[in-house]
């Protein structure tokens, strides 16, 4: 929370010093109580001391005097307001290393059963694009309000290749450009299609770019962090997830047909940098636990808008209700208001 005026907050002094006031009073009860002589008659006119009764009105005028003064500092707070409408482009890694074991079943299966939780997570009117890498990319699924489409083509999904991540991501770039027009397959057989103006489709509806992978980029023609800096030229935010450990190992296989068992640590620092570039968040997900809780996060970041909402009604409004508790109290123990 912050204030328009935080200056006004000085006038937060007063509550301490009514304090002390109210305290300076009380002390003197005693004497003016002294000078009824006839204890013996008091006790029999007064029915029972009022105790801490006496004090709570007190108490809540105070609480309401401080809360009044909180409201002329204008206090305002970030809150989450739901998006109406955007297009997730989800670009996952299926490469051959979405085969290694150390994320359980395997890495592959992992991403898949957290990518449906991420489509759980986003509001129905978002649309939702597929992405996949290896050796080359490919579109699985142009951008589409159709969930069970997403899912489908999930299922599909095997991994081998390598990990061209930088054509991966400026193809998915392609996607904000075009909108849900056919592209050309990347490192597969090209087909004829338009080609991608310099402005969005439509500025109105928000692109936000998920960018899966567990490896470095060993294949294609563009550096990741050159996609990342056309993502930032085009306002595209990527958030980015580094899936597996460090020791996580996958049987490849070479160019000469020979199976081996290499070691694929994901590349934590490049996604991180492009998380960092296009204003989003970088997630490391070493477990499969973990990254469906990175979807389920990611879900609530991108369905959602922070925006400044003043408040200052509400602390007025919370005075209000103070003073009149306070007076119905004194008013119902006491017979007098205030």
């Amino acid at each position: 929370m912050s204030f328009t005026w935080p200056l006004a907050l000085l006038l937060l002094l007063l509550v301490p010093l009514a304090l002390l006031a109210y305290y300076a009073v009380q002390q003197r009860r005693p004497k003016y109580a002294a000078r009824f002589t006839n204890l013996d008659l008091l006790a029999n006119v007064v029915e029972a001391t009022p105790g801490w009764r006496r004090h709570l009105p007190a108490a809540l005028y105070l609480g309401a005097l401080a809360t009044l003064l909180l409201a002329v500092a204008r206090p305002h707070t970030s809150i989450q307001v739901p998006k109406e409408e955007a297009t997730v482009i989800l670009v996952m890694d299926v490469s051959g290393s979405m085969n290694a074991e150390d994320v359980e079943p395997t890495r592959l299966a992992a991403a898949q059963d957290a990518a449906n939780v991420l489509l759980d997570e986003l509001p129905e009117g978002f649309r939702v694009s597929l992405v996949t890498f290896s050796t080359g990319v490919q579109t699985r699924v142009l951008p589409t309000a159709d969930r069970d489409e997403v899912r489908a083509a999930l299922e599909r999904l095997q991994a081998n290749g390598g990990t061209a991540m930088g054509d991966a991501l400026d193809h998915a770039l392609d996607i904000t450009l075009i909108g849900d027009q056919p592209l050309d397959p990347v490192g597969g057989t090209p087909t004829p299609t338009p080609t991608p103006s310099p402005s969005r489709e439509d500025e109105d509806t928000p692109f936000v770019v998920v960018l899966l992978s567990d490896g470095y980029n060993t294949a294609g023609t563009t550096d990741p962090l050159d996609a990342a800096d056309e993502a930032v030229e085009l306002q595209v935010p990527v958030f980015t997830i580094a899936l597996g450990t460090e020791d996580g190992v996958a049987e490849v296989t070479d160019g000469q047909g020979r199976t081996r068992t290499v070691r694929v640590p994901p590349d934590e620092e490049t996604l991180e940098e492009i998380a960092d570039r296009t204003g989003a968040r970088f997630f490391s997900a070493p477990s499969a636990e973990e990254l469906e809780s990175v979807y389920e996060d990611l879900g609530s970041r991108i369905g959602y808008d922070s925006e400044e909402r003043d408040i200052s009604y509400a602390f007025a409004g919370a005075g209000v209700l103070l003073v009149i508790a306070a007076g119905a109290l004194s008013l119902l123990w006491f017979n007098r208001f205030p």
